[in-house]
């Protein structure tokens, strides 16, 4: 699933290639919004929060789209082949004079009011990447169903809004504790550390092509999707298991010997997965 820096690198080429523009073409490929056409009106701006992409258009509308698992927006400048996927994967076309904005296998597209968007997303919390970030109020939001198993916590957009399924690992693994430690037992010294180093994570990945959390080359992850290779600190081999976040069972990683706290009995875990 995208995370946080994906999407926020999906709406900086979305913006830069539609906002301020008229639109020439309108296409969205979904049965709800088959008759609407925002042909002939400007895009304001595409902005990101959390994981979703708001598209303001003029006239107090915005595309809503939200990329889940598969989903991904691409830009063609025009006349250029488009290699998103199959032509039935297309849910959105946006073009303008200049180039073009495909939306392909997009689970989630729908057009409302821009007064509406509280509708979406106002139920996220605080966004690392947004300009209403609050570690106090991330922190608290964490904090506050102390049993919960912090991986769980983490993937929570309630809490706070941008970390999937690779920062949970390796923020995890970067405190020093499982995913499966619950979020009251989270040393008091660490659950500080928390809110800035998500932030840091994401601020730093963000303008990357590769993702990174190691800083070093050719080895970018600590854990996640090295099952079962070594850890990089201490060699131990690295541990992968599904975790719920409330909707779903995750492939999650971490090194039973760096990262203290419970684990999953040898019966639950996976001997390996990556994605």
């Amino acid at each position: 699933m995208p995370e946080g820096d994906t999407v926020w690198q999906a709406a900086s080429r979305l913006h830069h290639a539609l906002a301020g523009k008229v639109l020439t073409r309108s296409d969205l490929r979904v049965p709800r919004l088959a008759t609407a056409d925002l042909t002939g009106r400007t895009v304001l701006d595409v902005t990101p929060r959390g994981k979703h992409l708001l598209t303001r258009v003029e006239g107090g509308l915005t595309l809503h789209s939200h990329l889940r698992m598969d989903g991904s927006w691409k830009v063609y400048a025009n006349g250029m082949r488009w290699g998103g996927g199959p032509g039935h994967q297309i849910r959105a076309i946006l073009g303008n004079a200049d180039s073009t904005a495909v939306g392909y296998r997009l689970p989630v597209l729908e057009l409302l009011r821009t007064t509406d968007e509280h509708r979406v997303v106002g139920h996220l919390g605080p966004d690392l990447l947004g300009p209403d970030w609050d570690p106090d109020r991330a922190l608290a939001r964490l904090l506050q169903d102390p049993a919960r198993p912090l991986g769980e916590a983490l993937l929570d957009q309630r809490n706070l809004a941008g970390i999937g399924n690779v920062y949970k690992s390796e923020l995890c693994f970067l405190l020093g504790v499982t995913p499966w430690l619950p979020v009251g037992d989270l040393p008091a010294e660490r659950a500080a550390q928390l809110p800035a180093l998500a932030k840091r994570l994401l601020e730093t990945n963000r303008d990357r092509l590769i993702r990174t959390t190691t800083g070093q080359r050719g080895q970018d992850l600590f854990v996640y999707g090295r099952a079962p290779r070594p850890c990089l600190r201490c060699h131990t081999s690295v541990r992968v298991a599904d975790q719920g976040d409330g909707s779903r069972e995750r492939p999650t990683y971490w090194c039973p010997t760096c990262q203290r706290g419970p684990a999953p009995a040898p019966s639950r875990s996976r001997r390996s997965h990556t994605n």
